[in-house]
């Protein structure tokens, strides 16, 4: 024999009927073939291949599938195992449906005990498992290679973070047996469908592992041998359980990964696989026949399914044990596989690969979920900018009066210039009216007065059709009457405008103006949503909407408004036009998917789920979602899917933060700074540092700088992961419109910025929650913190139900923290305090649990026991989340108990961190208290130039106006007081007393 050329026949398989291709010629040892120097070319083959008819129709093309097994290597096997000796063969074996439901087993053969020392180059050929190729190199499959991979890609037992060390040493130094064998294996539609079954039910599939020593019968001499002789063969018997499922998941078509080896036990076997016979044991006794006569490496001719008697006795007691509650005399001691226990001593893993040719469950293409949610949701272009409307039509009526007042000025000096030029400013209003008249006169007898009507009367025209909307006829007289004077109105204010801007007054100062911005009306609504002023807060969010129609961040908000509200139709529209705005919005699908989850429309929310995941795989909190979508449908394994895709994303995370720490400070732990990132990361759950803080001085002086806020928010970051998952920025929930909040929404409040600084919204309104640092916990956590800011509750309960679960979870301080949340905003507050009771345990000094405790007190009327927590609260180093309700809260109770100097600073403190109407107004009060009336001018000022809706600040107005002596300022103040119709009768008697003792401030006097 020169050589051998290897030709690999799967395209028959894959419908095709003829082919043709080249191959290498690999010389056998001693062949003539062989290259004397390197650098010959190697010779090769042109090999045809062609069938009378294909071998396969396209129906079981279509249904039919291919599963190719790569067996790659044993790592750390027992130390028993030894290069000399008696020649062993190591073998594994595993079986899977071939042909209808008839299994098939898959054999690897003749594995290569080595020595430790070094790892196995990547990347290596995989090798074909036929026995007869002796040429080397033949036996290489073309274009296929064993490539490895991270472990934490992978889909076995040892892909944590904690395993990579035992993983290193195992793969370089411990032995090893190798394979790196491919085999492959035909799936009928029959078999697909069983494959498909027996994973769903069984889930774990069992790989055996087993040790057979080599011996020749001699030559010419009938060999018989004894059944029971044949069985002790078998030695070292393992076995590793693969679990299958992920080859269930939609789009899934290759797991591999490393899987540990466990004695082969037959009760143990059959409890989670419920496979009733070993392969090697029960059906090998062929296959160990061959390994007698010299046939080791000649393929399994065919697979002998019937098991011996002594065997089904064993099987027979141990399945029986299992539903007794007496175990038999005869079932077989869990420890009587004392070979296989050296497995379990050494740690030895398989590191195994399965593939299909095409996935079990299809999986939606990216393309056709973009298509179902552009039907369900069209997508909505950008207005283009008009060129007509009301601005353009008052724009040509100002042209147009610019224009006539030049002419008029040119007529003007041209009659009367020369006098003008002679008086000067000695003219009197008598000459002035003379030339009035005069100029009139010469106007409508030269038909100039007439033109500039003409010319007028076009733009007057259109600002009647684009700013009235007026363009049919009037039904009354006195309705056109109203019109006309509201016209007359409206073009006269006009008309100074434009001469304003023609002949500017130098004398005249423009009028101050206070410009709200977006970000401004969106911290006013939580003001408004705290205090249960819904109808304000709607108009703040309306508002921001008007003005920014195309930005769907002000939909978002709007929506989780409404979801707060319990409007959950007009939420579900403000997030659908969200994602018509931009249809590749993470946030914007998973609220939709929230919607129709909520409105039972799940065939949309799978829809908008798996978009998202698509978009972002990366996105933890959707793959959680999506993972909680498929509970509620009763959908175990996809369930499973969704969930180890967001733990896996979670680690990714986390690792890649602690790479940037390390990178940025030279250690990963920063215990100093507020937290501490584990180097072992669970598969649930990642470790929160600590959250502890000291105690330090009462609060800054009113003295201190702006720029103390700033340090805060330094301070804050580095308690914070690089990692931290991006929030949705919708609402929390702050104080609004009177001093006093009332009982409700405990929410995340900002610390960060002044409202003059709101660059960066999300993060104002939405802190972190619940926990001094921002350490991912675990993939239900962060769901649970998403869910919140978008008032999601009743998803969160669900989620809590899972974070307790976890078997790396389980309660914390932040868990409790959340259930006190969610009971307070039932007003529960009896539930609240006691799990913020159990917060506490956990974490006493954690400043959030205090604030929390404050906000319950607070508003189940306990003042007290709410200044002590507040106090308490803002005495640690790190603030808690909820600094501007505790200040805020805090400042009210210190003016309810006349404390003034200390409400003075606390709120002095509130209008530094994050001002608004309530934090100007409580300073306000406290200063007029204090007798300091020019400042609690200034501060009622700045509180009603943020809103001039608030009653009790138009009335403390009053009140320091009365104190000043100013009567026209102290009457405008007391009737917006009344208009607005002020609830605090005590405030209303004293501003009518100080009216009597001053004399004046009440009209009706």
């Amino acid at each position: 024999m020169l050589g051998q050329a290897v030709v690999d026949l799967l395209p028959l398989v894959e419908g095709e009927s003829s082919f043709e291709m080249m191959v290498p010629l690999h010389p056998v040892p001693g062949s003539p073939l062989e290259p004397l120097q390197s650098g010959v070319k190697q010779c090769s083959l042109q090999v045809k291949i062609s069938v009378v008819e294909p071998l396969l129709t396209a129906a079981q093309i279509l249904g039919s599938n291919l599963l190719k097994a790569t067996l790659e290597a044993a790592y750390s096997v027992p130390e028993s195992f030894i290069p000399v000796g008696p020649v062993q063969n190591y073998m594994v074996g595993l079986q899977v449906p071939s042909v209808g439901e008839k299994d098939c087993p898959i054999f690897f053969k003749n594995g290569t005990l080595k020595l430790g020392g070094e790892r196995e180059p990547v990347p290596r050929p995989k090798k074909w498992p036929i026995a007869n190729i002796v040429a080397p190199g033949a036996n290489n499959i073309p274009d296929a290679f064993i490539v490895g991979g991270p472990y934490e890609e992978e889909e076995g037992e040892l892909n944590h973070p904690e395993d990579r060390e035992f993983r290193n040493q195992s793969e370089c130094i411990k032995k090893r047996i190798i394979w790196d064998l491919e085999s492959r294996r035909y799936l009928d539609p029959t078999a697909v469908v069983s494959f498909q079954k027996r994973i769903a039910d069984c889930r774990l599939w069992p790989v055996e592992i087993t040790r057979v020593p080599l011996i020749t019968a001699p030559k010419g001499k009938a060999a018989r041998f004894d059944k029971a002789e044949d069985e002790n063969q078998l030695s070292f018997h393992g076995v590793a359980y693969v679990n299958m499922v992920p080859l269930l998941y939609p789009g899934v078509k290759r797991i591999r990964g490393a899987f540990r080896v466990y004695p082969y036990l037959d009760s143990v076997v059959y409890e989670k696989t419920k496979c009733l016979f070993s392969l090697f044991r029960d059906t090998g006794h062929h296959l160990i026949q061959n390994n007698r006569i010299g046939g080791i490496n000649s393929p399994l001719s065919k697979t002998v399914t019937s098991k011996n008697l002594k065997e089904d006795k064993i099987q027979a007691s141990s399945i029986k044990s299992q539903n007794s509650d007496t175990p038999l005399e005869t079932e077989p001691s869990l420890n009587h596989n004392l070979e296989g226990q050296q497995y379990v001593d050494a740690g030895t893993y398989i590191v195994l690969e399965i593939q299909l040719n095409k996935a079990l469950v299809p999986k939606r293409m990216p393309e056709e979920l973009a298509r179902r949610v552009k039907e369900m949701i069209p997508p909505r272009p950008p207005l283009t900018r008009q060129t007509g409307g009301a601005q353009k039509a008052v724009s040509g009526y100002h042209m147009q009066i610019k224009n006539i007042s030049r002419a008029i000025l040119d007529e003007y000096y041209r009659m009367f210039g020369k006098q003008v030029a002679r008086l000067g400013s000695d003219m009197d209003s008598e000459t002035l009216e003379e030339q009035k008249c005069q100029l009139n006169y010469e106007l409508n007898c030269s038909g100039k007065y007439f033109a500039f009507k003409e010319q007028l009367k076009h733009a007057v025209v259109k600002i009647v059709r684009e700013k009235y909307l007026k363009t049919t006829p009037f039904e009354s007289q006195e309705e056109l009457q109203t019109f006309i004077s509201e016209l007359y109105v409206f073009l006269v204010d006009q008309m100074h405008v434009a001469l304003s801007q023609t002949m500017p007054d130098d004398v005249q100062g423009a009028a101050s103006t206070v410009h709200t911005s977006s970000e401004q009306l969106r911290f006013f609504a939580f003001e408004a949503e705290v205090n249960e002023n819904f109808d304000m807060a709607a108009v703040y969010y309306e508002e921001r909407l008007v003005r920014e129609p195309q930005n769907l961040e002000h939909w978002l908000d709007y929506g989780a408004f409404c979801l707060l509200t319990e409007d959950n139709i007009k939420a579900q529209k403000c997030f659908r036009k969200a994602l018509s705005l931009n249809q590749n919005h993470i946030h914007s699908l998973l609220l939709c998917g929230i919607m129709a989850v909520l409105m039972e429309n799940y065939e949309q929310a799978e829809i908008f789920f798996e978009d998202a995941t698509c978009l972002e795989p990366t996105n933890v909190v959707a793959w959680t979602l999506l993972g909680l979508y498929y509970e509620i449908q009763n959908n175990d394994i996809r369930m499973e899917m969704a969930f180890h895709e967001a733990f896996k994303q979670l680690q990714a995370l986390v690792f890649q933060a602690q790479i940037t720490k390390e990178k940025s400070t030279g250690a990963v732990e920063y215990a100093e700074e507020g937290g501490k990132v584990e180097s072992s990361l669970g598969p649930c759950r990642i470790t929160n540092g600590s959250t502890t803080a000291i105690k330090v001085e009462a609060p800054a002086e009113p003295g201190a700088p702006l720029s103390v806020l700033d340090g805060f928010v330094e301070e804050s970051s580095k308690l914070r992961s690089d990692s931290q998952e991006p929030v949705l920025p919708v609402q929390s929930q702050d104080p609004a419109s009177s001093q006093k909040p009332s009982n409700v929404f405990v929410k995340e409040i900002p610390v960060k910025r002044e409202v003059s600084k709101y660059q960066d919204s999300s993060t104002f309104l939405h802190p972190t929650p619940y926990g001094v640092s921002q350490t991912p916990t675990t993939i239900f956590m962060e769901t649970i913190r998403f869910l919140m800011k978008v008032n999601a509750m009743q998803y969160v309960h669900r989620v809590l139900a899972h974070e307790l679960l976890c078997p790396q979870g389980g309660p914390s301080c932040e868990y409790y923290l959340v259930l006190a949340q969610t009971h307070l905003l039932k007003k529960d507050f009896a539930k609240a305090e006691e799990y913020l009771q159990q917060a506490a345990q956990m974490d006493y000094l954690n400043p959030n649990v205090w604030g929390v405790k404050g906000h319950l007190y607070f508003l189940s009327g306990n003042h007290a026991e709410a200044k002590a927590c507040y106090e308490r609260t803002i005495s640690f180093v790190v603030d808690a989340s909820e600094m501007h309700f505790i200040f805020l809260r805090l400042g009210h109770i210190y003016l309810e108990e006349k404390q003034y100097e200390k409400a003075k600073r606390t709120y002095l403190q509130a209008c530094k961190r994050s001002p608004s109407c309530l934090t100007w107004l409580g300073l306000g009060i406290a200063c007029y208290r204090l007798e300091e009336i020019t400042e609690a001018e200034d501060a009622l000022s700045e509180a009603n130039a943020l809103n001039n809706y608030n009653a009790e600040v138009w009335a403390y107005l009053a009140l320091v106006s009365l104190k000043a002596g100013r009567q026209l300022e102290a009457e405008q103040a007391y009737k917006y007081t009344m208009k607005l119709k002020l609830k605090d009768e005590a405030l209303l008697a004293e501003i009518h007393m100080l009216q009597e003792t001053v004399g004046f401030g009440n009209p009706s006097f």
